[in-house]
């Protein structure tokens, strides 16, 4: 539930999708790599048009291959379909009807990069807005009508997304995402199996059961190496110790940025701690053990240099701005209502900390916008993978502190990969020789290409 954090996972994404497999996985070509005279760009944009509720606002050109920009109309709650529509943002990179197709979701807003699954196979790519974010939500009074915003719901907008262009493009298609994006193909597979041919999900968390962090807090006792983790913690309580000579610095730097806490968190003193508590998780989100040698020794630093570091390595800020409506906040009602969240104890901090309840999604989020937790979804998710899940596949980072609740998959030709030393950019390109022939052969053959 981190702000800059959730900014890293945003730009998880948006951008682990373009290096899930890196510049060292090769492309490889299935068939003509040009359409046939057959499957021409008026013919698809024809096709696109009679789709009911389909309209094809633009298309651009990339790579010498049509690039549409659509909207679709879907239903704002699918067991009620006469309720009220609003409109999806989606769009479609097109090359041949029979290649693969591979579906992408950033889990968040609507990505414009193309994944290196896309390229691996040669596929075209489908990028779906996730409902509720940016302008994929509905108008009017629904609007704030967060109850539907759900995992089921955004599961049943891909599953006639997919199936309205099925119609089209023919070939395998595969779901792919990171961070939330891997989440929300995987919630798509669980729900309707019969739509993708095989998923392969980045560093995606699985919060089966919310009440259980241990594995959250084995994380944070064993990564890195032991003199970086007790460096880690001593800056993080001397943020906390040091409270009345740093906060003035956070006041200045928030009036200074037009920071406001008010709808929110409420007051400076409380966006300061929720900042400082987020430190250390950024720190191995974004970071790896290379960092460790700038970790200051949080005794002998003086306030500058412990501000300063900070800022720069973790210090997370959560303001109204970036956590209402138009930005970040529906992720949190999410990780509110449905994904669950990280409740770690903080043992070190107890004694400094003004706010020992703070450390959950509900606390930054404006109050038209809290919800009450369910598990129910999240442990039905996490039962089906490992038991009916089928060719799913996901990868994950050993340092990388979201990978610390994982799903485990099937036996039903399905896979999981860690790679070492790994944060939340964990790619196939970064797997062991090995391991990543291994990744790239399955995928190869799941998405029936040479």
């Amino acid at each position: 539930m981190r702000n800059k954090g959730i900014s890293a996972l945003v730009c998880a994404g948006f951008m682990a999708g373009a290096a899930v497999l890196g510049g060292a996985v090769p492309a490889t070509a299935q068939g003509d790599a040009r359409p046939s005279a057959a499957d021409t760009k008026a013919d698809i944009r024809e096709q696109l048009e009679k789709i009911p509720g389909m309209k094809v606002v633009s298309v651009a050109d990339r790579e010498g291959y049509p690039f549409y920009s659509l909207t679709y109309t879907q239903p704002v709650d699918h067991h009620d379909p006469g309720a009220g529509t609003f409109t999806q943002r989606a769009t479609l990179w097109h090359k041949a009807t029979d290649k693969p197709t591979v579906l992408y979701t950033g889990g968040y807003t609507l990505a414009s990069n193309t994944t290196a699954l896309t390229k691996l196979i040669d596929a075209n790519q489908v990028s779906v807005e996730h409902r509720y974010f940016e302008q994929s939500r509905p108008s009017g009074p629904a609007a704030s009508d967060w109850s539907k915003l759900t995992i089921q719901q955004e599961a049943a907008d891909e599953h006639r997304l997919t199936r309205a262009l099925r119609g089209i493009e023919k070939g395998k298609w595969l779901g792919t995402g990171a961070s939330k994006g891997g989440m929300t193909a995987t919630y798509h597979e669980r729900f309707h199996p019969g739509d993708l041919d095989a998923v392969v999900a980045f560093v995606a968390p699985n919060d089966a059961n919310n009440r259980d962090d241990s594995g959250y807090e084995r994380f944070f006792r064993t990564v890195g190496t032991a003199e970086c983790r007790t460096a880690l913690n001593a800056v993080q309580r001397e943020m906390l110790v040091r409270r009345e000579a740093l906060l003035p610095k956070f006041e200045a730097d928030a009036k200074a940025a037009g920071d406001t806490f008010d709808e929110t968190l409420g007051t400076t003193d409380r966006a300061y701690e929720f900042a400082v508590l987020d430190q250390v998780w950024n720190f191995w989100q974004s970071g790896t053990i290379d960092n460790c040698p700038t970790v200051p020794d949080a005794k002998k630093a003086t306030d500058d240099e412990l501000y300063d570091w900070s800022k720069k390595h973790g210090f997370s800020v959560y303001q109204d701005e970036t956590l209402g409506t138009n930005g970040t906040g529906p992720y949190y009602r999410q990780a509110a209502t449905q994904l669950g969240w990280a409740d770690l104890k903080f043992k070190h901090l107890k004694d400094v900390r003004h706010y020992p309840d703070i450390y959950q999604p509900n606390s930054v989020l404006p109050e038209s916008m809290r919800g009450s937790y369910d598990n129910r979804t999240t442990a039905d998710v996490d039962r089906w993978v490992k038991t009916r899940g089928q060719r799913m596949m996901f990868v994950y980072g050993q340092n990388d502190p979201w990978s610390a609740e994982k799903f485990k998959p099937s036996h039903r030709d399905s896979y999981r990969y860690e790679v070492p030393g790994s944060n939340h950019g964990a790619s196939i390109a970064k797997l062991p020789a090995a391991e990543q022939a291994e990744a790239v052969a399955t995928i190869k053959r799941w998405a029936n290409v040479k």
